[in-house]
C-alpha cells in the first residue's frame, strides 16, 4: 500500500458506496485504522492524510472542477473518489504533475479495470489543460451557491454563516479550510504556565500566551502530542474552548457543577483554578467517558465527585445548591467543522432545532442547583442561533435569571445580546457560544 491508496482507503470508509456493507467512520478513526496496517513510514502517512482529510473538505469544489470533463454515465463510486484524490493533489497541492496522473491511473486500474483507468487518463489531463481556476460569481444563480462552491461547504450553512456574522463570512469560509490552531491549557495546581510553556519548548513545541484564557498555550509550531506532559501537568485544548471555564471563573473555596462533563478537559481546567479549596461535581451519561475523565482526574490530581446518569433527570437532589454551574451542552458541532474534515457534509441542517430541545432541558434541570447569586454558564461548539441566543432567552423567559458581566478581555467577540460569540476559522479558533447567566437573589 501507497500513501495514495491509503487516501483513498480513508475516503472510502468515510463516504462508503451506497448499498454497500462496508463501516462508516470518521476520518480520523478511518485513517488511525488504515494508517497502523499501512507498514508506511511517518512521511508517507503525513501525505497521505494530507491527501485524505483536503479530498474530505474540498469534496464539493473538487466535483464543480471535475464535472465539466466527465460524460461518463454511472461512474464507479471508487473511480470518482480516485478522481477527487488526484483532482485535489494536482490544484491545491505541488505536485509532480505527470507522477500524479501516472500514478492514480495506475490506482484505477487496481480497482476497476483499463477501460476505466482511461477514462481516468482522458479526465485529469483535460483538467490539466483547462488550467483550473477558482469558481467566478457570475457562474452561480446567487452568492451563497457560489461561496459555497468556492469554499466546498454546505450551502445552508453558508447562507446561516452569512445571517450570524455578515461581512466576515468569506474570512469564516477560508479559516474552516485552514489547519485549527492547536492549544494546550496547563494544570495551574501542579506547575506554572511559564514553566510548561518551557517544558514544552525543550521538546520542540513552541508556544505563546493566550490573550484570553490565563492557563492556556496557543501552539505556533511543533506537535504537543509527542510532549511528555509528566501525568496531567497539561492537556490539548482548543483556546475557545478554554474560554468557556475562563467566563465561569471558578475560584478556591466554591462548589462548582459541570453538566455533561465528556472526557473532561473542562472538569480539570476548574479543578485546577479550584487549587484544591472548593468541590467539585461532574455529570456525564456516557459510561466510558465517565471512565477517561476519572483517570484524567486521578493524573492531574484532581478530586471530584462523578455522577454517571442523565444531566436532563433528576441525578442530584434537588436542594444541592452550587455557586456556579457549567452547562457544556451536546450540540450540532457546526463551529468545529473545521478541525473534522467530514464534518461537513455529515451535519444537517435541521440538527440545531433538534438538539434545542435537549438544550433547553439541561438548562431548565440545572438552574435549580444554583444558589442565589450564583452563576451558570452555557456553552457550545455551535453558532446555530436556534442553540445559542435563542436558547438562552427562552431560558430567561421563564427562569429568575438576567445575563451577567463577562470580563472585559471578550469584547471583541460578545454579540448584540452581551453573549460572547466566537467566529470559526478566524485565527484557528473554533466557533463557540457562551453565555453567563445569574440567578436573582
Amino acid at each position: 500500500m501507497n500513501s495514495r491508496e491509503l487516501a483513498l482507503a480513508v475516503v472510502r470508509d468515510v463516504f462508503p458506496a451506497p448499498g454497500s456493507n462496508a463501516i462508516e467512520r470518521t476520518a480520523q478513526a478511518a485513517f488511525d485504522y488504515r494508517a497502523r496496517r499501512s507498514q508506511l513510514d511517518e512521511r508517507d502517512r503525513a501525505f497521505a492524510a494530507e491527501l485524505a482529510y483536503g479530498a474530505i473538505k474540498m469534496r464539493r469544489a473538487l466535483d464543480w472542477h471535475l464535472q465539466p470533463f466527465i460524460t461518463h454515465e454511472g461512474l464507479p463510486e471508487v473511480v470518482r473518489e480516485i478522481l477527487r484524490l488526484a483532482a485535489y493533489e494536482l490544484i491545491y497541492t505541488r505536485a509532480d504533475v505527470h507522477a500524479t496522473v501516472f500514478e492514480f491511473v495506475n490506482l484505477a486500474k487496481r480497482f476497476s479495470h483499463r477501460g476505466l483507468a482511461n477514462l481516468v487518463n482522458a479526465v485529469l489531463r483535460s483538467l490539466l489543460r483547462a488550467t483550473p481556476e477558482e469558481p467566478r460569481r457570475e457562474s452561480f444563480p446567487s452568492d451563497d451557491e457560489y461561496v459555497a462552491t468556492r469554499y466546498s461547504l454546505p450551502t445552508w450553512l453558508v447562507r446561516q454563516w452569512r445571517e450570524v456574522f455578515e461581512s466576515q463570512l468569506e474570512a469564516i469560509c477560508a479559516g474552516v479550510n485552514a489547519p485549527a490552531r492547536p492549544a494546550v491549557v496547563v494544570n495551574t495546581s501542579k506547575n506554572s504556565v511559564n514553566a510548561a510553556a518551557e517544558r514544552l519548548a525543550d521538546a520542540g513545541v513552541a508556544t505563546t500566551r493566550s490573550p484570553y484564557v490565563a492557563e492556556s498555550l496557543l501552539v505556533e509550531s511543533g506537535s504537543p502530542a509527542r510532549a511528555r506532559d509528566d501525568g496531567g501537568g497539561w492537556w490539548q485544548q482548543s483556546e475557545s474552548s478554554a474560554m468557556a471555564v475562563d467566563v465561569l471563573g471558578p475560584q478556591p473555596g466554591e462548589a462548582i457543577l459541570d453538566v455533561c462533563t465528556g472526557r473532561g478537559n473542562k472538569a480539570l481546567q476548574i479543578g485546577a483554578r479550584l487549587a484544591g479549596e472548593g468541590s467539585l461535581c461532574c455529570i456525564e451519561l456516557d459510561a466510558r467517558k465517565v471512565t477517561t475523565l476519572q483517570r484524567r482526574l486521578e493524573e492531574a490530581g484532581i478530586v471530584a465527585f462523578v455522577v454517571t446518569g442523565d444531566a436532563t433527570a433528576a441525578v442530584l437532589p434537588d436542594d444541592r445548591r452550587f455557586d456556579r454551574v457549567l452547562v457544556d451542552a451536546p450540540c450540532s458541532g457546526i463551529g468545529v467543522v473545521g478541525r473534522h474534515p467530514e464534518a461537513r457534509w455529515k451535519k444537517q441542517g435541521g440538527d440545531g432545532e433538534r438538539l434545542a430541545l435537549t438544550q433547553r432541558a439541561l438548562l431548565e434541570r440545572a438552574a435549580r442547583h444554583v444558589y442565589p447569586g450564583g452563576a451558570l454558564v452555557y456553552a457550545v461548539c455551535s453558532t446555530d442561533p436556534r442553540e445559542t441566543t435563542e436558547v438562552i432567552d427562552w431560558f430567561l423567559s421563564g427562569q429568575n435569571f438576567e445575563r451577567g458581566l463577562i470580563p472585559a478581555a471578550y469584547r471583541p467577540f460578545l454579540n448584540d445580546a452581551g453573549d460572547v460569540l466566537v467566529p470559526p476559522g478566524i485565527e484557528g479558533r473554533d466557533g463557540f457560544y457562551i453565555a453567563r447567566v445569574e440567578r436573582r437573589a
